[in-house]
Order: C-alpha cells, then structure tokens, then sequence
C-alpha cells in the first residue's frame, strides 16, 4: 500500500497562515476577500486555480505579479510561523508502507513547508499540481504520484483536510482519509469531508495508524 499525503493542513499547520496572507495580497490588489473566504473557497486548490476562478467569477484580472507577491510574502511568514502538524512525524515514522506527498502547493514552497517544519528527511518522493494538467478537485495529481510510485490507484490510501483534496482522492479511484486538526478546521469540517467522500475522519495524528489499518 502507499500512503499520499497532502502538505498543507496535513503535514503543516499551514492553511490559518497562508489563508490570511492571501487575503491580504488579494486585498490589496482591489479584490477584497476575508481570510474565511478565502478559507471556503480556496482551500486545497493550487494559486494558478484560484486566480483563474477568481478572474471569471469577479470579471477582473488580477496584477501579473500577484503570484510573485504572494509566494515571497508567504516565504517569509513561513520560514518564522510555520509548525507542523502534532505528532505527524512519530504517526508518518509508525508506518512501513512507501509514501509521498502530492500537493497543490508549488515545488518550491512543499520543500520550504518540509524543511521549516522538520520533515524533509520523511520523504524521497514529492509531488505538486504543477506537474500535472488539472489540479485537485481533478484526480490528475493523485493519479500522477501513483504512476511514479508504480502503485495501482487501488493500493493507495490518501490523507486529506480538504473538500477538494478528498474529491480527487475519490476520483482517482483511491482510498481517503479525511483529517479535521489542523488549525483552520472549524465546526461542520468533518462532515464536509465525510459528505465529498472520505468514510473515516481523524482529528489527531496519533489516531493516524489504527485509521490507517482500518482502511486497508
């Protein structure tokens, strides 16, 4: 079995942060979004997706170098304020099954989120949505890391905190569960997962292995 696991609101208590951050540059750029809007609509789906919702649905298009602005604002606030998930590293080391971690997030900001946070070491093999066509709610990138990792879709079990995350895990044919304990989960998250398809919620890393031995 391999086990995929989602960067941001999985390994890194990133998403309070980041959403936050976003909504300050979108803010500034003459597009006001709340950091709970953004958390809504926006979570789990890579920039170049949100910019481009954002562009359709508010009839805008947004500064050339918005990306720029957020990711070197981002970087900094990451390389001070980033932690990672409780007990993620002692859940991640319990496990003898492969793993890697397929996010929406770009190469470059996945290896800052591992190295600040401790976790680089855990993992050889590290997938983004700029690898592939579509990025999550589409099952392209989940589909991407198992071809990599030469694992039939049926044999891989993902890890998830987002709406968008367990849909692709769905619809890649794989096995999810939904994870609710990073800092931006609020009331009603679990359900969110449980009703976009993920049949086992977790709240603690440390309930990671006995939910990971159900599902297999």
């Amino acid at each position: 079995m391999l086990l995929i696991f989602d960067c941001d609101g999985v390994l890194v208590d990133s998403e309070t942060l980041s959403c936050r951050i976003d909504a300050e540059i979108l803010t500034e750029c003459g597009v006001p979004y709340t950091a709970e809007e953004v958390a809504r609509d926006f979570t789990g789906v890579s920039v170049k997706d949100q910019i481009t919702r954002i562009e359709s649905e508010r009839g805008i298009r947004l500064p050339d170098d918005f990306t720029e602005r957020l990711n070197r604002t981002l970087f900094q606030r990451f390389e001070t304020d980033l932690k990672p998930i409780e007990g993620v590293r002692d859940a991640i080391l319990s496990f003898p099954f492969p793993r890697c971690v397929a996010s929406s997030s770009i190469p470059e900001r996945i290896a800052l989120s591992l190295r600040v946070t401790g976790l680089l070491d855990l993992f050889d093999n590290v997938f983004s949505s700029t690898q592939v066509a579509r990025g999550k709610p589409a099952p392209d990138l989940f589909l991407h890391a198992a071809s990599r990792m030469n694992t039939l879709p049926e044999e891989c079990l993902v890890i998830e905190d987002s709406i968008a995350g367990v849909q692709a895990a769905r619809a890649a044919g794989m096995r999810v569960i939904g994870f609710v304990g990073g800092s931006h989960c609020g009331p009603g998250h679990a359900e969110k997962l449980r009703q976009a398809g993920a049949p086992v919620i977790i709240e603690r890393m440390s309930d990671l292995p006995a939910a990971v031995s159900t599902s297999c």
